[in-house]
């Protein structure tokens, strides 16, 4: 590279995927554009299977003193590090796909009789839960943490953004314009987001995983 490219993430990496970027020589800023909180819950109504669809709600649940109680119960869940972090709490995970809508899918096509419990956050998008009721199937929804935006502005010029959600891109937009910086997504609902602000300079990574993120970084500049 004849100089120096600056990615900014939109959240702070781990330094092993930080160190990646280093390693190529690209200079990194880290701004954390949204803020979790575990908030209080019941496990009183919990259904026969469990659903999660991102870490975040793994996390919270398993704080829970009674979380252990349902190692029984099959879960269905989005994502391979989301399906890794059941795994190694425990619990069997009988089916996970990259994304909600692939889901979806498998449980109206195939798990269509059993009734659920879908663990959430308060921005959740309404894919999975819609699926669920237009197909009939029993499911409550209880929602064990929260998101809020924190947008910044970023003085400094970057030639490329890691975005890992819709609520990322929301929150970057509120303090900053996107003009000839490229966009790597970690998925394509985090992309529509882009879309919807007519943003056209995006990468989506082929798997949805920070380090496949990180990977079409490297390829791109390198």
């Amino acid at each position: 590279m004849s100089q120096s490219i600056r990615i900014l993430s939109t959240k702070t990496l781990l330094p092993n995927q930080k160190q990646a970027l280093l390693d190529a020589h690209f200079d990194v800023i880290e701004t954390n554009f949204i803020q979790t909180t575990a908030t209080d819950f019941s496990l009183d109504s919990v259904n026969e299977h469990l659903i999660f669809t991102s870490q975040n709600a793994v996390k919270n649940f398993l704080k829970h003193p009674k979380a252990a109680e349902f190692k029984q119960n099959k879960v269905f869940c989005v994502g391979l590090k989301t399906k890794i972090m059941l795994t190694e709490a425990g619990f069997e995970v009988e089916a996970y796909m990259g994304y909600a809508e692939d889901l979806a899918e498998i449980i109206v096509l195939i798990y269509k009789n059993a009734s659920y419990t879908f663990f959430s956050g308060n921005l959740r998008r309404n894919t999975l839960p819609e699926a669920l009721q237009c197909a009939g199937i029993v499911f409550n929804e209880i929602q064990v943490y929260t998101t809020t935006l924190s947008p910044k502005p970023i003085q400094e010029k970057v030639d490329g953004i890691l975005f890992f959600s819709p609520s990322a891109v929301e929150s970057y937009l509120a303090a900053n314009k996107i003009k000839n910086e490229i966009c790597f997504c970690i998925g394509e609902t985090t992309a529509e987001a882009l879309e919807k602000n007519k943003i056209k300079n995006i990468i989506v990574a082929s798997q949805p995983s920070i380090e496949d993120v990180i990977e079409e970084v490297l390829q791109e500049y390198t």
